[in-house]
């Protein structure tokens, strides 16, 4: 009975963590996004982006796909780097092998952060992609990775795409820097 009781005890003793992402914004938009990441429904998503992030691979990637009352996407580490050839971002990913879906009942509310992937469900490698309104038709087609806590008014204000499917035309906003939290 006394070793149920210790551990009970324990659990209550040691505190939970959760991971997150504090990303700076700069162009049009300037300040710092509070990410809280869903280890529990998205533990290899979380993993990986983590890794991506405490690597520094995030820092100065550009938003390449923004459209507006819907997403802004970002993370093509490999061809979306500002002061790079843009021409391809949005076309690739990272060192890290693509991930399996992990699909949860979490919905696509504003603020939720969902993972970009080719037609494929298990194609999802470092982009992500930020909801600037509800998008419930993704439901059980993307995986929800993780949601804004503070700072949507920056997301808000995030250069909109005006090329074909939400291309950002001129220089676009970027993630100056992405640091992970605990």
């Amino acid at each position: 009975m006394y070793s149920k009781l210790a551990a009970c005890l324990a659990l209550f003793a040691t505190p939970a963590f959760s991971t997150g992402l504090e990303i700076d914004i700069a162009g049009e938009a300037n300040g710092t996004i509070i990410i809280d990441l869903f280890e529990d429904s998205a533990p290899l998503h979380v993993e990986q982006i983590t890794a991506i992030a405490a690597a520094g691979d995030y820092d100065n990637v550009v938003f390449h796909r923004v459209i507006d009352g819907f997403m802004a996407q970002t993370g093509d580490v490999e061809n979306g780097v500002a002061g790079g050839d843009l021409s391809r971002a949005g076309t690739g990913g990272s060192d890290f092998p693509d991930i399996p879906a992990e699909f949860s009942d979490k919905p696509f509310d504003r603020g939720i952060i969902g993972m970009a992937r080719a037609q494929n469900p298990n194609s999802a490698n470092s982009q992500f992609f930020i909801m600037f309104d509800a998008g419930y038709f993704l439901n059980g087609q993307y995986t929800v990775v993780g949601e804004v806590t503070a700072g949507m008014d920056i997301v808000d204000a995030i250069k909109r795409g005006t090329g074909p499917n939400g291309a950002v035309i001129g220089k676009p906003d970027l993630m100056a820097a992405v640091r992970v939290t605990e």
